[in-house]
């Protein structure tokens, strides 16, 4: 892999980011990937679609007209009709992307390459790029610890930048002082974001999904019912298992508990229940009509995450 290649994949690294971190990925728009064309439930929305922006979908046939493109000859049906006949395609319509990226308390966490916080951002600069490349209308929600940024999608570079200052200047505002936040404020902004998109959008959020409560699933499902909807599980990996050490002081709701990660025991409860609590939440929001994936901040954006 040449100098570039290793650039474009290497993951933004540490506990912040700035605007021009963020600015700079959009160089690297379109060396991440895209999904291939997939078949989606009803109840995901009213289409399908490609994370790749617009394209052209099959209509009708009719009968072969003078002009018409002689490689949409439709030869079954010519063959059936004793007719010329040809396939029809109509383009694609629009569908705004709006990403919605937290910038909360519970995203400042993490043990290896970057906090998720960090890893967030990364995304949702990527996902933005991405879009915009392809001619669509980006926007977006900006959940900080306390305050939310809304973003009307629009097909500009200017537009794009406002929004991931925003996410900059949240990311930056972070510390490990801060009061994580309510249910309650959670869950009023997605019922904003479901207010303001209500149909034909594809919705990408970006979250740790924490604190964990049936909002978020209740929420997206909401969402999803006339839109594509897409969460990206962000995690990190001592979340799954703890590190093999003596004697540790772990954080967790509020209380601080003393680890002993030597304890085979210990450690194969903790992964259990990391196991539990993660599948609880993918079952929960694909149940919802929610495509889900999930990244590491270890992990490198090799391909952008999609739903599986």
């Amino acid at each position: 892999m040449d100098r570039d290649a290793r650039a474009s994949h290497a993951p933004l690294a540490g506990a912040y980011v700035t605007l021009e971190d963020l600015l700079r990925l959009r160089l690297r728009a379109g060396r991440t990937g895209t999904p291939r064309r997939r078949r989606l439930p009803p109840s995901a929305g009213e289409r399908r679609s490609r994370l790749r922006g617009r394209g052209i979908d099959f209509a009708e046939v009719r009968a072969y007209e003078a002009g018409d493109d002689v490689r949409n000859i439709d030869w079954r049906v010519t063959a059936r009709m004793n007719e010329p006949h040809t396939k029809i395609f109509r383009e694609e319509r629009e569908r705004p992307s709006l990403i919605c990226v937290d910038q909360s308390r519970t995203q400042f966490f993490g043990t290896r390459v970057r906090l998720k916080s960090v890893a967030a951002a990364e995304l949702a600069a990527r996902y933005a790029w991405q879009a915009l490349a392809e001619g669509d209308r980006v926007g977006g929600l900006v959940l900080g610890n306390d305050t939310a940024s809304w973003h009307k999608p629009q097909r500009a570079s200017r537009a794009v930048a406002r929004m991931l200052g925003t996410v900059a200047t949240c990311n930056q505002a972070l510390h490990r002082d801060l009061p994580t936040p309510g249910t309650g404020y959670l869950d009023s902004e997605l019922r904003r974001l479901a207010g303001l998109a209500r149909t034909g959008h594809r919705i990408i959020v970006l979250s740790d999904f924490l604190p964990q409560g049936t909002f978020w699933a209740d929420a997206l499902g909401t969402l999803a019912r006339h839109n594509e909807v897409l969460a990206v599980h962000v995690t990190d990996p001592m979340e799954h298992a703890l590190p093999l050490a003596d004697d540790f002081t772990v954080a967790l709701a509020g209380t601080r508990l003393r680890v002993d990660g030597t304890r085979s025991r210990t450690r194969e409860r903790y992964r259990q229940r990391a196991s539990d609590e993660h599948d609880a939440l993918k079952q929960a929001l694909q149940h919802s009509g929610v495509h889900f994936a999930s990244i590491s901040t270890d992990q490198a954006v090799r391909t952008l995450p999609l739903w599986h």
